[in-house]
């Protein structure tokens, strides 16, 4: 916790005395609160971290998160009232006069009531310094996402054995959440996407009252929470035997992943991968029919820091998360996407999702 407490302060490009991160209520919490404190149980509404240069760190919770703030190394002060947090905040803030924020964490109201507590000071947005040391993932990070990553192998597995004539979308989401849980995830990572047919051609759709029939796409794409750290992996079966359409659509973007798994190494340009991809999927005949990103980073956030998109010109390095997911998508018939976890090595990347990626039939 100390060296990551520091290492934000040497990746800041402005010079602060402390810097605060303040929750609001869910959905608002801030993840780099949980990675600056190493909390993994508690909700922590109202809660605040103040940052020192020297990796320590004053973490301010209710007598409700008490017991679970005792887990993070950290000078603990526990308020009653609403007042007392006020007169701590201002205590411990008073000696500051350039105190760091990250603004996309923090809500309008919260940020008038931190000036309130430091009327002397000068607040600068160090949103910059968290994302850059976020983006490369420590040990702890690394071993929780392969943790995570391991549960949504083990339930993805279990999809071709569950999966029967007439389910429906909602009943097949529900087995997959299950599972991850029974498994020994806090809780799915997102909204589980199980569509069938015509609606994995929308690639966030969800799940609904739709019964699954011969010759339809299974698209399953979901993720397992271990300890805060997520995981994201994507795989589309055909339910009976597959068409020739439907197997070349699969061949073509497992094809299209091949061609990011073999670029993706420390000092190549993000958008430069997606950008490959693209051009291959556009050289068949499924042109323009790959209508997202190649992929996003992977951590707290589901969608977490740097993203394989084709305005990013930012290097991948080594200790990355990521996740690979080409897809092709024909509105009124179908889509696959084949999406994976990987970790950028020295010499290239780790598969952190080991699930098949062959075009598997069901039934």
């Amino acid at each position: 916790m100390i060296q990551r407490v520091k290492n934000i302060f040497l990746n800041s490009k402005q010079s602060v005395d402390c810097i605060v991160l303040k929750n609001a209520t869910m959905p608002y919490l801030d993840d780099n609160f949980f990675y600056v404190t190493n909390l993994d149980q508690g909700l922590f509404e109202g809660a605040c971290s103040i940052l020192h240069p020297d990796g320590t760190l004053d973490l301010l919770t209710s007598e409700l998160e008490a017991d679970s703030a005792q887990k993070s190394n950290a000078h603990l002060h526990v308020y009653k009232t609403k007042d007392e947090f006020s007169e701590l905040l201002r205590t411990i803030l008073a000696p500051f006069s350039t105190i760091g924020v990250n603004a996309g964490g923090l809500s309008y109201l919260d940020f008038n009531k931190l000036s309130e507590h430091a009327l002397k000071a000068k607040f600068v947005d160090v949103s910059d310094a968290f994302f850059a040391t976020r983006v490369i993932k420590d040990e702890t990070e690394i071993q929780r996402i392969k943790k995570a990553c391991g549960i949504a192998d083990e339930t993805m597995a279990t999809i071709p054995e569950i999966i029967v004539e007439g389910m429906s979308e909602d009943e097949l989401a529900a087995e997959i959440n299950y599972s991850m849980q029974s498994l020994g995830a806090d809780k799915p990572a997102f909204d589980t996407i199980s569509s069938f047919g015509k609606n994995s051609a929308e690639p966030h759709y969800g799940h609904g009252d739709v019964h699954l029939m011969n010759g339809s796409f299974v698209l399953c794409d979901f993720g397992a929470c271990y300890r805060r750290y997520n995981s994201d992996i994507t795989r589309t079966f055909v339910f009976g035997k597959a068409s020739e359409k439907q197997r070349e659509m699969y061949e073509v973007v497992h094809q299209a992943q091949q061609v990011a798994f073999q670029m993706i190494r420390p000092g190549v340009r993000a958008g430069e991968v997606h950008k490959a991809v693209q051009a291959y999927i556009d050289s068949t005949q499924f042109k323009g029919r790959f209508i997202h990103s190649t992929g996003h980073g992977l951590g707290l956030a589901v969608h977490d820091g740097i993203g394989l998109a084709p305005d990013n010109t930012m290097e991948l390095k080594e200790n990355m998360v990521l996740t690979v997911e080409p897809g092709v998508y024909l509105s009124g018939f179908g889509g696959v996407r084949i999406e994976d976890d990987i970790l950028v090595k020295k010499d290239g990347l780790e598969l952190l999702t080991k699930s098949s990626r062959d075009c598997i039939e069901i039934g």
